[in-house]
């Protein structure tokens, strides 16, 4: 059962004979959005009680790899010999992210990256002076640079000097999907919070909004173990929530690609705080946008060759894998197929790498193009012809076609196998509430809602189309720390 508006409805304050809490700010969820909201909450001298409806902290972001997108020139890219600048940063966003891009929230993340860096370092967050340059997820090991958004493929590798940006907290007994990046992200986060007296009550449901005599959101109204409780907020409540990812009824009227496959989320994702704060007049932007993962390997994948249903490549394989799989499932209609030789598959398989559970037995083995085309069920002559031109172009170390880095161009030849990679996608949805840039919800006339704020994942960030590993835990974080301070105020 999911969430839905019948039973978000907001409660009068003026109805509550009995207050379970109260505080001068309230924020739910202690995820990442949710922590730094309660960092700089107590740092302005508030009272702060998260909300958590699990029994611990670390949310979606706690099982992440751990990305935190930052540039602009940060110490750990000067350090790694890397230039980088917030208008350099600014434009690549600007491009990656496409057309829903909202120019001032870039903007403003990019100007403040560098700051955003030494707030993390000051909290206990360690990045290693290390630099992954192989494409992947994430680095193999505990490496603190890594380029996670595309910024040295094609296209933008020639219309902005590219700049690693995918920062990694430094991990211990890295456990992927368990406890990697995000959780050693979020543990001196928590800690930090705690240290400054943020009170949390955990096993505690989001129900509605509270709101007063003039419409001010005063507190929430939430579920513990079935009994009903009400939480006040003197001065304003947070929501950190995440996204609605495990909400079907809002994936299918907003996001209906992404319908039964869900990634980088977790089932608490249902939603509820975008239909709360709805309920209260909020508006919602970018509800469409995706993010799409791709379950391939990225050592492969550079070595080989993408083609869709006709046969025909459609983008640079050595790319960002998270642009892969939002072009093979929103433009290729889930239609994909890896073709790569012997020689490049055994050279890739050797390789180190953080996601092994992604290689796998090829579909079909050929000694020739023309068998494997007719095996794959591909138009006839179609993968003959794509492979002919790659094989020629490769040979000169050019392609034109989709702009692969010279350095994985080798023509394909025998013997020649490819998988099946339809359906080999995920993702989770980008959109949610409309804030401005200090985490106030803004109404339908893009007027704040007083006492509301938000953050994370239940928000548009700044990618509202294509996306940069470490774009969500970056913004959570950024805009987090944003909305504590106003809800403070």
């Amino acid at each position: 059962m999911t969430a839905d508006a019948t039973t978000a409805d907001p409660l009068r304050s003026s109805d509550i004979t009995d207050w379970s809490a109260t505080a001068d700010v309230v924020i739910a969820g202690y995820g990442i959005a949710g922590v730094c909201a309660a960092i700089e909450a107590a740092r302005a001298g508030a009272d702060v009680l998260v909300l958590e409806r699990t029994g611990g902290w670390g949310g979606a972001a706690a099982l992440a790899g751990g990305f935190v997108y930052l540039g602009g020139g940060t110490p750990l890219q000067r350090a790694l010999g890397f230039e980088d600048s917030p208008e350099q940063m600014e434009s690549f966003l600007l491009a990656a992210v496409g057309e829903q891009a909202d120019p001032a929230r870039i903007a403003d993340y990019c100007r403040g990256s560098v700051e955003h860096y030494h707030w993390l370092t000051d909290c206990g967050v360690h990045f290693k002076e290390e630099f992954w340059g192989e494409p992947g997820w994430e680095p193999p090991q505990d490496q603190g640079l890594m380029y996670s958004g595309g910024e040295n493929a094609a296209p933008f590798h020639t219309l902005v000097p590219p700049a690693p940006r995918g920062h990694v907290p430094q991990m211990q007994n890295k456990r992927t999907g368990e406890r990697g990046g995000g959780y050693m992200l979020m543990k001196p986060l928590v800690e930090t919070a705690e240290k400054l007296g943020v009170r949390i009550e955990y096993d505690l449901r989001l129900q509605r909004l509270i709101v007063d005599e003039d419409g001010r959101v005063a507190g929430i109204a939430a579920r513990r173990y079935g009994q009903d409780l009400a939480v006040a907020a003197r001065r304003g409540v947070v929501l950190a929530t995440g996204s609605f990812a495990y909400n079907e009824d809002m994936v299918a009227a907003h996001a209906p690609r992404l319908i039964g496959r869900p990634a980088a989320a977790i089932e608490e994702h249902d939603g509820i705080g975008i239909l709360v704060a709805q309920a209260v007049g909020a508006q919602v932007e970018a509800m469409d946008a995706t993010e799409v993962a791709f379950f391939g390997d990225p050592q492969l994948l550079a070595r080989g060759i993408l083609v869709n249903g006709d046969g025909q490549r459609f983008i640079a394989e050595d790319t960002y894998p998270g642009r892969i799989g939002q072009a093979a499932l929103i433009e290729q209609d889930n239609k994909a197929f890896l073709v790569i030789d012997e020689a490049a598959h055994d050279a890739g398989s050797k390789t180190t790498t953080a996601t092994p559970f992604f290689r796998q037995q090829p579909t079909w083995v050929a000694e020739t193009v023309a068998e494997l085309e007719g095996e794959m069920g591909l138009p006839a002559n179609s993968l003959q012809h794509t492979v002919s031109a790659y094989n020629e172009h490769a040979a000169g170390g050019a392609d034109p076609v989709q702009g692969k880095k010279s350095e994985w161009l080798t023509p394909i030849g025998s013997p020649v196998a490819a998988f099946d990679m339809r359906g080999f996608t995920a993702g989770f949805p980008l959109g949610g509430l409309r804030t401005d840039l200090d985490g106030q919800v803004l109404d339908l006339t893009n007027t704040p809602i007083p006492g509301l704020y938000a953050a994370g994942r239940c928000t548009a960030g700044i990618c509202t189309g294509g996306y940069a590993s470490g774009a969500s835990l970056g913004d959570s974080s950024f805009y987090g720390r944003r909305a504590g301070r106003a809800a403070a105020r």
